[in-house]
């Protein structure tokens, strides 16, 4: 079961990284005024987000099921990983609202 742990805790690290990363770069287009780019970025990283859920819904379902799950530093960080790519989601997504805003505005001036 370890090496199972391991595999689905690189699973969620490896989901929760590439959102984050889309997350980030839909910031930097929304600063460039791409706005709809941005929206689709964010798109693909909740797709990302929720692949890494499919992992972590893969731990709760076991451990439902009777199935302790023996944490690990690993896992830990595999958490902390898809905690820390939700909010930064979530921030981000207020970002591009905000770009979107400063640009309609700067168009009315």
């Amino acid at each position: 079961m370890e090496d199972k742990i391991i595999e689905i805790s690189f699973g969620i690290i490896g989901y929760a990284g590439d959102a984050k990363g889309l997350a980030f770069e839909a910031i930097s287009e929304s600063k460039k005024g791409n706005i709809e780019k941005a929206r689709n970025l964010i798109k693909e990283s909740k797709e990302a987000i929720q692949k890494a859920h499919r992992y972590q819904t893969e731990l709760i379902q076991n451990e439902a099921q009777g199935n302790k799950t023996e944490m690990s530093v690993i896992l830990v960080h595999a958490q902390d990983h898809l905690m820390n790519a939700m909010n930064f989601q979530q921030l981000s997504e207020e970002f591009i609202d905000l770009y979107e805003r400063l640009e309609e505005k700067a168009v009315q001036i």
